[in-house]
């Protein structure tokens, strides 16, 4: 398997396994990510950590696809939609973000193309000082199509977004905090990821699951009144119920919450 998965205490350890090609992505890691994805969320997981295994989180997409792209029916490869609204290497990122549940990145090495559209799609990307960033696809003679175009706009300034997808520069981790890349470094991105990790499967599902929809609503959302709308709905489905209850009795009682 080129994506590994093991589910333990809630957190959903999620990884990049192909270390020889630094774990650049192909049509069998996408198909691996996907069925995962698909695992996880019909799982008891409260939260995804994804990482890549080796010396990078992800160097971009296996150059022996453009030699695919020369000798295949383009239509069906990258015009057809056969996941929903997307291709499949589309779906390699958006089925990430579109988990119900958190997702925290942990970043070493390079980060680049491919791998920078499926980090994007983290709810919270933590980076190791060494980590290097880039929207590479212009070195290519292309441009960011893995979904990058639904992702990046909610997390980058339209000039910076421009500059970075124009010039496909490497950002070092100190700038790429600036512009908004990566959330937080760490000497050791994945035990800090993990410590969020932890932190998130520690507390009330129904909430982290209302939340992160919330979220989504008010980045999507230029509609005021829809925005406070979600967020009195949302608040009232949560009132009272078991999940709420608890979180309450564990506050009172000092003790750590029980969620089924």
């Amino acid at each position: 398997m080129t994506v590994t998965l093991e589910i333990k205490d809630h957190i959903a350890h999620l990884t990049l396994n192909h270390p020889d090609k630094m774990n650049a992505v192909t049509e069998g890691m996408i198909a691996d990510l996907l069925a995962h994805v698909a695992e996880i969320a019909a799982s008891n997981a409260r939260v995804v950590l994804l990482s890549g295994a080796g010396k990078a989180f992800c160097a971009g997409l296996d150059t022996s696809n453009f030699q695919r792209f020369l000798s295949e029916d383009l239509d069906q490869l990258v015009m057809e939609r056969t996941h929903g609204d997307c291709n499949a290497f589309q779906a390699f990122s958006l089925a990430l973000y579109d988990l119900p549940i958190p997702v925290i990145a942990a970043i070493h090495g390079p980060c680049f193309g491919a791998g920078m559209q499926f980090a994007i799609a983290a709810d919270i990307r933590i980076a190791s000082p060494e980590a290097q960033l880039s929207i590479m696809e212009m070195k290519w003679g292309l441009i960011p199509d893995m979904g990058g175009m639904v992702l990046f706009p909610r997390v980058l300034r339209s000039d910076v977004l421009r500059l970075l997808t124009y010039t496909n520069d490497i950002v070092p981790v100190d700038r790429a905090i600036e512009l908004g890349l990566v959330t937080e470094v760490a000497e050791d991105a994945h035990t800090r990821a993990f410590e969020i990790a932890t932190t998130i499967a520690s507390k009330s599902p129904s909430a982290m699951r209302a939340a992160k929809r919330l979220i989504g609503v008010a980045e999507t959302s230029e509609d005021r009144t829809h925005i406070l709308m979600e967020e009195s709905r949302e608040q009232r489905a949560l009132i009272g119920t078991k999940d709420q209850m608890e979180s309450v009795m564990a506050q009172m009682q000092g003790r750590a919450a029980k969620y089924n």
